[in-house]
């Protein structure tokens, strides 16, 4: 059970993330400032910056990568790595489709495809993610988590998946993201011809 302590970090942080969200959509990402999120999320500047050192990780926090690294760990251990990804993606994805989710997915990935800032700082955490899903298919496969091999395989999806956020903001949103998610993983099982000579 969560403690009071803990709850009120879970409401601020909240709080900030909500904040941050409503003043990029009224004024637009640059025109919005640390202290504008403090004054909308009810906090001090200081505060805003215990929880999230730039405005870029308040665009970009969230607690995908635990969840993630669990959802993997409960599929079974008998089913194909890559089937075990595409139902944990699958999951992930029917949260973010839905109500408000939606629009903060959709506002993070327009941000991630037009702001430098804010790409910039997701590829800075793409490594922290790959470490995650390197350990994870370890453990699935036994392999070493941080050989080659898997760094590759673990780092060119994140990048992949990074690909299908950016492209599905440039396309204005218009494909069932779960498809896209779905035709990306599917270039691991079976490359495009254009990828074979």
């Amino acid at each position: 059970m969560t403690g009071l302590r803990e709850r009120k970090k879970i409401k601020t942080r909240e709080a900030i993330r909500t904040a941050t969200y409503a003043l990029i959509e009224e004024q637009g990402y640059d025109a919005t400032t640390i202290e504008q999120i403090a004054d909308r999320a009810e906090v001090s500047p200081s505060t805003v910056f215990r929880y999230f050192p730039t405005k870029e990780d308040i665009v970009l926090a969230d607690e995908h990568d635990a969840l993630l690294l669990e959802e993997l760990r409960s599929r079974p251990a008998d089913e194909p790595w890559l089937q075990s990804l595409r139902q944990v993606m699958h999951k992930a994805i029917v949260g973010l489709g839905t109500g408000e989710a939606r629009e903060v997915t959709r506002l993070r990935c327009r941000l991630l495809a037009e702001v430098p800032a804010v790409r910039s700082r997701m590829m800075e955490s793409m490594s922290q993610t790959g470490h995650v899903l390197a350990e994870a298919i370890g453990e699935r496969t036994g392999r070493d988590p941080q050989s080659l091999e898997v760094r590759v395989f673990a780092m060119s999806l994140i990048g992949g998946l990074m690909e299908v956020s950016q492209y599905w903001a440039r396309t204005g949103f218009r494909d069932d993201l779960a498809d896209l998610v779905d035709r990306a993983l599917t270039i691991y099982e079976r490359p495009p011809d254009i990828l074979i000579p």
